[in-house]
């Protein structure tokens, strides 16, 4: 259900809810947070779609402040989006003209849940310091996306330099499975240091510079950083150690694969995260993010003192080339295959009883069956 509400104002809007409970049962009652989503009005349906997602494992009530031009007579235009038009949450739409443009915070103060967290979200331009910023102050955590950025370079060392407890970036979010697969990869013997690091990656992607950053600060071992095209995001990582090096490579944009010492190389899935697993991700934690804030403070300023294109890189044997990757993919496939096909076509285990096998009945051989009448003879005579 949609309802319109033009040229109205916050007092108009809680009434319009009020009697929409009282008519149609719509209650706030099982809101988790709060969430307030700040953009403009050209990109809003596509955080409003990205929130009704996340609400369907946090259930909540969306603000969504769509900041619109800011010439003109000041207008604030709603719209409350409950059911099936919501997800699992109740969505306010506010649509800000002229003067109001500037002062959201007080737009959306009246339309807050009471008691509840409030979790503010900027899925494109964020303000360079967010602890300045009105709505940033009332919010226990502050989610932004440096991807979405003009500048994503420009707005990752924004938030280095104005991080405070409860910030985070879905840029970071982005790492979670490629932080599990390089952790898990180093919690296998042998436990030896790390002692290099090469991480390729797109130059307008925050997510590699993230990911070398966490590196650095968790392995104390130098980072080179290769740059790859624009638009390929995070291509792969290789960490050296005294027994060979640990490389994980993602030439396309779901499949990886996984070089470790004395192991057979392995396939993974490891997909580009659509934004509505990031936020869902996000509203999980209420509380800080130290982890995030360690890597910007400590890791981040690592890596930006050696870099190199990933074909000197490469050249350097710091990094495998396209075609061994390819060539390794192409060999971990057919191995794939090739251990399916020996499983589809082996014996079916014999059923169990218990302690006791309950094995398949046996035919007999030849020379058996020429026996058993002569047995059966034998038999029959000693018992008469």
């Amino acid at each position: 259900m949609i309802i319109d509400l033009p040229s109205t104002s916050t007092s108009a809007i809680n009434k319009a809810m009020v009697d929409l409970r009282d008519s149609g049962g719509a209650v706030a009652l099982g809101r988790v947070l709060t969430l307030v989503v700040i953009t403009d009005d050209a990109h809003a349906e596509d955080a409003i779609s990205a929130a009704n997602e996340a609400s369907r494992e946090h259930p909540c009530r969306v603000l969504v402040l769509a900041r619109g031009n800011k010439r003109g007579a000041a207008r604030l235009d709603a719209q409350i989006r409950v059911g099936g038009d919501a997800g699992a949450s109740e969505v306010i739409v506010l649509r800000a003209y002229g003067p109001l443009v500037e002062h959201g915070e007080t737009t959306i103060v009246s339309l807050l849940l009471p008691d509840a967290p409030i979790v503010a979200y900027w899925p494109g331009t964020a303000p360079d310091d967010l602890r300045t910023d009105p709505i940033g102050a009332i919010a226990q955590r502050r989610i932004t996306d440096s991807a979405e950025a003009r500048d994503p370079a420009k707005a990752l060392d924004s938030r280095r330099t104005s991080y405070r407890a409860g910030d985070t970036d879905l840029a970071w979010t982005r790492l979670t499975n490629w932080r599990a697969l390089l952790a898990a990869a180093l919690d296998q013997p042998p436990y030896e240091p790390v002692t290099s690091i090469t991480v390729a990656g797109a130059p307008d992607s925050p997510s590699t510079e993230l990911l070398a950053a966490w590196l650095a600060a968790k392995l104390k071992a130098p980072v080179v950083r290769a740059r790859t095209k624009r638009g390929t995001g995070v291509q792969s990582v290789r960490l050296e150690r005294k027994s060979g090096a640990v490389e994980l490579i993602r030439p396309e944009q779901s499949v990886a694969t996984l070089t470790q010492p004395g192991q057979p190389d392995r396939r993974l899935s490891l997909a580009r995260r659509l934004v509505k697993d990031c936020l869902s991700e996000e509203l999980r934690r209420l509380d800080p993010d130290d982890v995030y804030g360690e890597v910007l403070a400590d890791g981040l300023p690592q890596v930006n003192k050696k870099v190199m294109s990933v074909r000197d890189a490469q050249t350097a044997g710091k990094l495998s080339t396209p075609a061994a990757a390819a060539k390794r993919q192409a060999a971990a496939e057919q191995q794939s295959a090739k251990v399916s096909r020996s499983m589809k076509g082996a014996p079916p285990e014999p059923e169990r009883s218990g302690d006791l096998t309950l094995a398949a009945p046996v035919s007999p051989t030849p020379a058996a069956k020429k026996a058993a009448p002569r047995k059966r003879a034998v038999a029959k005579k000693a018992t008469a």
